[in-house]
């Protein structure tokens, strides 16, 4: 067991990687009523097309990695999970994102009880004709459900405008067509090749005894066999600098347009790994907040001429393979907004950020990610965000601390390029458009 410390936070964290290739990480928090524990593995809906060694190539439907996340909770006992973790003062979840899927329950009590209920549901898989058809169709009613969904349709819109050849601009749920291929086959394939531990992270995070915690996880896995395994190894079409479409448009039941706009990394940016990449998106998210941020004079700018409302954000999302700033919300004059970010950018970006925004920016963040640090969840699900980009979250603040304004606004200049600007946008279905040029 590796004893790690972040003197200037105060923290301690424990890791030791399994003989069957899973790495546990706790993270003690003595004082804190509740435990919150994440089992993940490195598996999105990104990975469709793969292979490890000794194996032939694989392709597979798109959305199986969330339909696999679904079946999970479902055992060969017929005993429902979710039950299970209740009974035991749990509440217990799941997600699949597009590059992970994760699962996780936070309690006050019987830590050791619901750490072995996660650990062994997770690796007791059980898929049957018969239930596979039937959650196909559970699936298709939710695909069905965000396909009326205004934010969601609003949001992948713009992943698909950006996007030509990645995956990444396939809905994560894939499609009713796609789920349909689905066999309790193809979901043995993906499970046995990315639920192997080797792929996997355990984090606990709470008032819980390091040494408790290893010895349970430890005396678990020995129980259960697994073949070794080599690097899983990761297929990806090339993608273009340019994006797939400048413009997205589609017509909802909705009162008011909703409008996001944002800029694709180019193909040099997301070769970046670990700390190199830590500090890219840092930079990334101080010059986003000083340019657009709701203390930005442009962000006021645009709020009291009606172009914007109290829902317009901005966020970024940089993995290995792509990523992309996006920025917007509800508006009533969609093409006026974007006309003002394209003429608005361009003399920002020339100008460059100034000395005081930039310190008023990082300090704001600084506080921000000291917040967080109070957060048993947050801490859990960025931590191994970041470990699985070969990255360490505590390093965050000190990276932060590093960071000059030249960085920021040389990031800025590199990514705000028009040649790599989409939009998405959804209109009421009454509303007509105008013509884009």
């Amino acid at each position: 067991m590796k004893k790690i410390e972040y003197k200037q936070l105060k923290e301690t964290l424990y890791h030791e990687t399994l003989p069957n290739g899973l790495d546990v990480y706790v993270l003690p928090k003595q004082g804190f009523a509740k435990t919150y524990a994440t089992f993940t593995t490195k598996y999105g809906s990104i990975d469709n097309t793969f292979q490890v060694p000794g194996k032939e190539k694989v392709h597979v439907p798109d959305g199986i990695a969330h339909f696999l996340e679904h079946k999970m909770f479902e055992q060969e006992s017929g005993e429902d999970v979710f039950q299970s973790f209740s009974r035991q003062g749990a509440s217990a979840n799941a997600f699949t994102s597009f590059t992970r899927t994760s699962y996780l329950f936070s309690c006050t009590d019987q830590v050791e009880n619901n750490l072995t209920t996660l650990l062994n549901y997770v690796q007791s898989p059980y898929f049957t004709d018969e239930n596979v058809e039937k959650e196909k169709g559970i699936i298709g009613q939710e695909i069905r459900m965000y396909d009326d969904n205004a934010d969601w349709r609003v949001y992948f819109g713009l992943i698909e405008a950006m996007y030509q050849n990645h995956p990444v601009k396939i809905d994560i749920a894939g499609t009713v067509e796609s789920i349909a291929k689905i066999t309790k086959e193809t979901l043995y394939t993906c499970y046995n090749t990315f639920y192997h531990p080797s792929n996997m992270l355990l984090f606990v995070i709470g008032a819980v005894d390091p040494q408790r915690i290893f010895q349970l996880v430890k005396e678990n896995q020995a129980q259960k066999k697994f073949e070794p395994q080599g690097e899983i190894e990761r297929f990806f079409d090339k993608e273009p600098n340019a994006v797939a479409e400048k413009r997205k448009e589609m017509r909802l039941s909705v009162n008011a347009s909703k409008c996001y706009f944002g800029f694709k990394e180019a193909p040099a940016i997301i070769a970046n790994s670990g700390n190199n990449m830590l500090k890219m998106e840092l930079c990334t998210q101080l010059f986003m907040e000083s340019l657009i941020g709701s203390s930005s004079e442009l962000y006021q700018s645009l709020y009291e001429e009606g172009l914007i409302d109290d829902s317009f954000g901005h966020d970024y999302s940089i993995e290995q393979g792509y990523g992309f700033t996006m920025m917007g919300g509800d508006t009533r004059k969609p093409d006026e907004l974007v006309a003002r970010i394209e003429q608005l950018f361009p003399q920002k970006v020339a100008k460059g950020i100034s000395a005081e925004e930039f310190e008023l920016v990082k300090k704001k963040k600084i506080g921000s990610v000291l917040r967080s640090l109070n957060s048993v969840e947050w801490i859990a699900n960025q931590f191994t965000s970041y470990r699985f980009h070969d990255s360490d979250l505590f390093e965050m603040i000190p990276t932060l601390e590093s960071i000059t304004l030249k960085d920021v606004n040389n990031r800025m200049r590199e990514h705000i390029d028009f040649a790599r600007f989409a939009v998405s946008t959804v209109r009421p279905l009454e509303q007509s458009t105008k013509p884009t040029v």
